[in-house]
């Protein structure tokens, strides 16, 4: 163990991130203090949100320091420990830099249970995507019985959670997504009712077809026109989660049209929110998708491109639509 390497933010895009804005640099393997693990990554999740943190405006969260590793959803295994909650060899999660290995503080780390489900499932549905695809829906949403949900970016990693819950609690499921490939999973694997290709068809007809008694659930992942085109067909008293925007993310000054019109004539609600706004009740969410989990109620799909150099490929694909389900880079193999 002699060398190390970390993935930079060096530069700040104003629109669409490329190579430019990343840099792979060498470093030293850290040296670890007391309370703290050497971990060496084994996967890292890549996730939309992270393009705003790359962003130096104000935000739900600090953003990325220049010429210092980005840090998100990753898995690692202890190498070291000065920690008494971690021996050598445990698998751990947590919010890690992009580094091959890193020496961080062990209260800032979970142990994975394998028995719940393959170690990346604490990265994807029985992780962040998934708790935010819970409670997204469950609290915001509130479906019922018979009611119609729509779900755009559905076959990403909470879209196709939010899709797949609001088909366990009896609904009308209509996902949204940009490939044929994307559509056929998420009404032949998810079990949608409908699925609409918004880069093939015209959304609003499509929308006004798959959506004949209105909408009353919006789960938004994306924004833009997309979103534009949903807003007409909200039934009074609809519920809208506002979860990401990432139609916008790279377009600097972003302006569309006006909802507050529909959201009156609806008398809908709609709520931004972020997982971390559920903090104080992770406990409830994770319970619940893992027994759906084991009652193989829900499913999953992962993305995973192999190799440290290529993560930031994997994160400028979010942007291109290339993943279906949830994108992860693998890093390495546990011992």
């Amino acid at each position: 163990m002699a060398s190390n390497r970390e993935i930079h933010l060096v530069k700040r895009p104003e629109a669409e991130p490329t190579q430019e804005h990343l840099n792979i640099v060498e470093s030293s393997i850290p040296d670890l203090k007391q309370g703290e693990v050497l971990l060496r990554t084994l996967y890292v999740s890549v996730d939309p949100y992270m393009r705003g943190r790359m962003s130096d405006a104000k935000s739900y969260v600090a953003s990325f320091e220049l010429n210092k590793p980005i840090e998100g959803g990753a898995i690692g295994q202890v190498e070291q420990s000065q920690s008494d909650r971690f021996q050598p060899g445990d698998i751990v999660t947590g919010s890690l830099p992009w580094t091959e290995y890193a020496s961080v503080s062990g209260q800032n780390l979970r142990k994975i249970d394998p028995n719940l489900g393959p170690v990346t499932t604490s990265l994807g549905i029985l992780g962040m995507p998934g708790l935010t695809a819970y409670f997204g829906l469950m609290d915001i949403g509130q479906p019922k019985e018979g009611e119609t949900v729509v779900v755009s970016g559905a076959a990403g990693a909470v879209g196709s959670t939010v899709v797949q819950i609001a088909k366990l609690h009896g609904c009308h499921v209509v996902g949204i997504a940009g490939s044929e490939e994307k559509t056929s999973f998420i009404t032949e694997t998810l079990g949608a009712d409908y699925a609409i290709n918004y880069k093939q068809e015209d959304v609003p007809a499509a929308l006004e077809q798959a959506c004949g008694s209105g909408v009353d659930v919006y789960f938004d992942n994306v924004g833009g026109s997309i979103s534009d085109a949903v807003y007409p067909l909200l039934n009074k008293y609809a519920r809208i989660a506002q979860c990401g925007a990432i139609a916008s993310y790279n377009v600097p000054n972003d302006q569309g049209p006006r909802m507050q019109m529909h959201l009156i004539k609806s008398s809908a609600l709609m709520k931004g929110f972020i997982v971390a706004d559920y903090q104080d009740r992770f406990k409830e969410g994770f319970q619940h998708l893992a027994q759906w989990l084991q009652e193989g109620k829900l499913t999953y799909k992962e993305s995973v491109k192999e190799g440290f150099d290529q993560i930031p490929h994997a994160f400028f694909g979010l942007f291109e639509g290339e993943n279906i389900g949830k994108q992860l880079v693998k890093v390495a193999e546990p011992k």
